[in-house]
């Protein structure tokens, strides 16, 4: 009973949340969203990266560790994507990055918070510093077929990557008004972002649903299956490997989206745009099983 508790204490407040961002969505369709992309992008995501990072305890080896471990994860789902793309004709290249790009920040982050405390925020924030990292890189290249250097200059989450790796490899201590301040930042960007993500549901249209179904089983329901297979190749236990199955689990990252409506045809927005909603909606069912698992076999 407890642990059945427990799970809901876990995605309840994110699942409500999303419901916010839903319904105010469907009041107001014009609803303008740019001040939450906009401060994500350039104050929120640097300010989460940096508190879960280099303030709750995460060691630099753990960091390094589970780095490499999702980047393994990353390897399997573009073998799957790669596959699922082909059978479905659709661009391999394109449209892959739905399919390894998981919502491991908007989702993702604050359910492990729920889900592990301070140190389960640890890990998965190193986890999503790979898929923040690989947005502004894989994601453009895939999404443009080109390599674009300037985007990550220019990107914030970049450079709180290279800060907060620098504090926990020299183990620097970390002043207490930038402890506060990133904290206060991180959850009221956890709160935001998870209302946006309600929002982009009212807009995002499902052009294709049987193939966005079929694309999306790839995601939420292939993807922890991948996870838990290299937490037993790999070895993994404790909360470490809780946060990893989760942060497999999460459904395709709005930011897909963002990207490839920027450096991709119409069409294969459409695609991906398909295949987000529709994963989303899928993992509100796949999610807290896949919660529940963890909180059950690896705390």
């Amino acid at each position: 009973m407890d642990l059945y508790l427990k799970l809901v204490e876990v995605v309840f407040p994110v699942f409500f949340v999303v419901g916010i961002g839903y319904y105010l969505g469907r009041k107001n369709p014009k609803l303008d969203t740019t001040f939450i992309t906009n401060f994500g992008a350039n104050i929120g995501s640097p300010a989460i990266i940096f508190y879960s990072v280099a303030t709750t305890g995460l060691t630099f080896d753990l960091f390094k560790s589970y780095f490499i471990y999702y980047f393994l994860a990353i390897l399997c789902f573009s073998i799957i994507g790669v596959f699922f793309l082909f059978a479905l004709k659709k661009d391999i290249i394109m449209e892959l990055p739905p399919f390894i790009l998981p919502n491991t920040g908007n989702m993702g982050l604050p359910i492990c918070l729920f889900a592990y405390g301070s140190q389960g925020l640890g890990v998965a924030g190193a986890i999503s510093s790979i898929i923040i990292l690989f947005h502004f890189t894989l994601g453009v290249f895939l999404a443009s077929k080109k390599f674009n250097l300037s985007v990550i200059v220019k990107s914030p989450p970049f450079y709180a990557i290279l800060i907060s790796v620098v504090f926990i490899y020299f183990n620097l201590p970390v002043p207490n008004f930038v402890i506060n301040t990133t904290e206060l930042l991180t959850y009221a960007t956890i709160f935001l972002i998870l209302m946006s993500l309600g929002i982009a549901l009212t807009r995002l249209k499902v052009f294709s649903f049987n193939h966005a179904l079929i694309s999306s089983f790839a995601r939420v329901l292939i993807g922890p299956i991948i996870g838990f297979y290299l937490i037993k190749y790999l070895n993994l236990s404790g909360y470490a490997a809780g946060v990893f199955l989760i942060q497999c689990a999460m459904p395709s990252a709005v930011l897909n989206y963002l990207v490839g409506s920027i450096y991709s045809p119409k069409k294969i927005v459409d695609n991906i745009a398909s295949m987000i909603v529709v994963s989303t909606i899928m993992s509100f069912i796949t999610v807290p099983i896949v919660v529940y698992l963890a909180l059950k076999y690896f705390s």
